[in-house]
């Protein structure tokens, strides 16, 4: 019975041995080191189990492993005899355990962990964290997009745990969020020691159009092109180069975006508080035409002065023309001052007043009745319009083209282009215009005609044509109208068939028209004078005379004569 239960306490014992000396498959064990050699540790894992593990499983990421023989480490056993009969062990596997361990309770606290990045892979970086792969995206490598990650490669440096998921055993890291908390750390600190209005030197960065980012030693600020100088900048790259050192005055911080703002023409003196001095109205300044707008185009009167040439100051002849047709950028002008505004840092010039109004040096060099020619440059329903000296046009009016025709008629005998001779007749320099008349430079064939008649004069005519309503008629070579009602004082008289043509008539002149170039005849106009002359002459009615023998006696008496 003794036996018995000694040999069963005995078994119990032995499995109990084994149950506590071997390690499950599968597990973390501790070994002991007892060996190295050809590059691995020979490691003791208890129960008289040894196993091998290369050395560079012992290295933590970017450095030498550091092993020796008696130290205790954990390794992994996958199995308890391999092929050798040897145990199969890894400190890879347990470190990756005791990673993941460690990882997960860093990603809870939101620690940084330690890594070097080992290997590229598509969209990004591998990353070894003591034991566990992680994945390093790209754009999380840097705050900037990086050309070349040589450098990084290998060199153990912080991470931020971005996501992890063991069971999937993926996990996400950001070197980028490290750099992003201490940069933003540096650049408090840095922007606390700044102030508006002080002047620090920084190194150009980085231009763009828009401006040039200065680095102030961890802390970037923006000098926009606005600010570089006094000058017109078109693109930084005219004045500032990368790597560059510059001196900059603080112009605004914003604390709240830690965004600063920088300026370098506020460090020179402002040109524009000798503007007036310098610039007086109605001086004359040469310039260069530094840009063109459909407006104007502006000059630069001196580094930081620029004034304005409005499109209706650039030429007294070109007046709906874009002002890059009368200037070209770069260009030297000659420029006049005509308004100054120093608040608003405006200059108002003039160009064209540089140069004396055309219309004035026409007026002094033709005066009316000076003869001139030119070119028919348009033709409108008012007349033609003529070029002229000084590039300026003189204006036909219709009723300045002939003498004998209608306006309306004599200009479809002109086209664009003919050269035609015309009489100046009124220059009006204010308005800019010219008058011109063809018709002066020729005979007036009425004024001729009619050169000695005068109202109330007794002309005798010739009938050209019978016509219901009157008579034509014509006095050396001017014809007229005489109407029905002007025929006879007798108004049975007054029927225009008593006439024929060829015959002559005395009529008298009633009205002498030069615009119409008509005369106003009448036979019963001249019936009545001669009546009231003769009764005049030879007695009147209350007499006792009558009228008959008073003409009678009129007649008698010019038949004496």
């Amino acid at each position: 019975m003794c036996a018995k239960a000694t040999m069963e306490e005995f078994e119990a014992l032995l499995q109990e041995s084994f149950e506590i000396d071997t390690p499950d498959e599968g597990s973390v064990v501790k070994g002991k080191v007892i060996a190295i050699e050809a590059g691995q540790a020979i490691i003791d894992v208890g129960y008289k189990m040894e196993g091998r593990v290369d050395l560079k499983e012992f290295a933590n990421p970017g450095e030498a492993p550091e092993i020796a023989v008696g130290d205790e480490v954990e390794v992994f056993l996958d199995r308890v005899e391999n092929a050798r009969g040897e145990a199969s062990i890894s400190r890879d596997k347990a470190r990756r355990e005791e990673a993941w361990d460690r990882l997960e309770k860093a990603y809870e606290k939101e620690e940084r962990v330690d890594g070097a990045i080992f290997g590229r892979v598509k969209g990004g970086f591998t990353v070894d964290l003591g034991g566990a792969v992680a994945f390093l995206p790209g754009s999380q490598v840097d705050v900037r997009p990086v050309r070349d990650a040589g450098p990084l490669m290998g060199m153990k440096q912080p991470f931020q745990i971005l996501k992890m998921d063991r069971r999937r055993g993926n996990i996400v890291v950001s070197r980028r969020a490290i750099l992003e908390e201490s940069r933003a750390e540096q650049r408090a600190e840095v922007i606390g020691n700044l102030t508006e209005g002080q002047t620090v030197d920084g190194v150009v960065k980085n231009i763009t159009e828009y401006g040039a980012f200065v680095d102030l030693g961890g802390v970037d600020g923006l000098l926009h092109v606005t600010d570089m100088a006094w000058r017109r900048v078109n693109h930084p790259s005219e004045i500032l180069s990368i790597g560059e050192t510059i001196k900059v005055q603080v112009i605004k911080i914003n604390k709240e975006t830690h965004r600063i703002s920088l300026g370098m023409k506020q460090l020179q003196d402002d040109p524009w508080d000798a503007v007036e001095a310098k610039f007086p109205l109605g001086s004359v300044h040469k310039g260069r035409v530094t840009n063109i707008t459909d407006y104007g185009a502006f000059v630069e009167l001196e580094a930081g002065v620029e004034g304005l040439v409005h499109v209706s100051e650039m030429s007294w002849t070109k007046k709906n023309v874009h002002p890059g047709k009368i200037v070209s950028t770069s260009q030297e002008v000659d420029v006049m001052v005509l308004e100054i505004d120093p608040t608003k840092r405006r200059v108002s010039l003039g160009l064209k007043q540089t140069q004396r109004n055309p219309w004035e040096v026409f007026a002094e060099t033709h005066p009316v009745g000076t003869e001139v020619e030119g070119e028919v440059k348009n033709i409108t329903e008012f007349g033609l319009f003529v070029g002229l000296d000084g590039e300026i046009d003189g204006m036909v009016h219709l009723s300045d083209l002939s003498w004998d025709e209608r306006g309306e008629d004599a200009i479809q005998t002109y086209h664009k282009g003919d050269v035609v001779k015309a009489a100046v007749t009124e220059v009006d320099v204010e308005k800019e215009r010219i008058s011109l008349s063809i018709k002066a430079l020729g005979p007036d064939s009425f004024s001729e005609a009619v050169g000695g008649v005068k109202r109330g004069s007794i002309i005798t005519v010739t009938v050209t044509a019978i016509e219901d309503g009157g008579i034509e008629v014509e006095y050396e070579g001017a014809k007229s109208f005489i109407r029905r009602s002007d025929l006879s004082r007798d108004r049975a008289e007054q029927r225009p068939e008593r006439f024929g043509v060829g015959d002559h008539i005395d009529v008298r002149v009633t009205n002498v028209d030069a615009k119409t170039r008509r005369l106003g005849l009448s036979i019963k106009a001249r019936e009545i004078a001669e009546e009231k002359e003769a009764v005049e002459q030879y007695g009147s009615s209350d007499s006792g005379a009558s009228l008959g023998d008073i003409l009678g006696a009129a007649l008698k008496g010019d038949e004496k004569k």
